[in-house]
């Protein structure tokens, strides 16, 4: 299984450098003020500008309103926009008819039930992503090292590509992979040594893990 690696919360030349060598296939950058991972369409800019054409440039968003993708699409040099938020299917196809990019709808995961009612987005994104729902107490959807029971995705099948993310780390992820089938995996909190703070050996770690698979 060749599975797809995303790094996602890059804020640093050098820890995108460090994916895209090690053989990510997607670079996710984050536009939210309450994450660690934030940046400005300015630093993303500088960021996107070194990624080659094959790998994906994924903004990561949350309920954004229009004026703030505009700007993105306009300034940020991504290809991918990636809606973390309470997006329904009806917003989902406005952004993606919108701006005519590929779409990552993110879906929080805790039961059999929302695994049922994911698949309301699949015609109307790109791919789909699957995370575990954050803590109660949790001032952000995602990058919270939690996971969730990879079980209930075992016996799915989706019509559009999909991504794995929530609590992966060098260690799991493999097993989590042969769990879930996932044909692309996507790690934030799992390669960092604090909160927002990447590390380029564990960016390389878990990209060399999943190759192991």
């Amino acid at each position: 299984m060749n599975t797809i690696v995303k790094i996602c919360g890059l804020s640093k030349a050098q820890h995108v450098d460090a994916a895209v060598e090690a053989g990510a296939g997607l670079t996710g950058y984050v536009f939210f003020p309450r994450s660690p991972r934030n940046v400005t369409i300015e630093a993303a800019a500088s960021l996107t500008a070194s990624v080659p054409d094959n790998v994906r440039k994924v903004a990561l968003t949350v309920d954004a309103d229009d004026e703030l993708l505009d700007q993105i699409v306009a300034g940020a040099g991504v290809d991918t926009l990636q809606l973390h938020g309470h997006e329904t299917a009806q917003r989902v196809s406005e952004v993606r008819q919108k701006y005519g990019l590929s779409v990552i709808k993110v879906l929080p995961i805790a039961s059999a039930d929302d695994v049922k009612a994911a698949h309301a987005f699949e015609t109307v994104s790109d791919m789909l992503l699957f995370d575990a729902k954050p803590p109660k107490d949790a001032t952000r959807p995602g990058g919270n090292a939690v996971s969730f029971d990879w079980g209930l995705l075992s016996d799915e099948s989706w019509s559009v590509p999909w991504l794995l993310a929530g609590g992966l780390d060098a260690e799991n992820v493999g097993t989590a992979i042969k769990a879930t089938n996932a044909p692309m995996v996507d790690v934030s909190s799992g390669v960092e040594d604090a909160s927002g703070q990447k590390s380029i050996q564990k960016i390389q770690d878990f990209i060399a893990a999943v190759k192991q698979i």
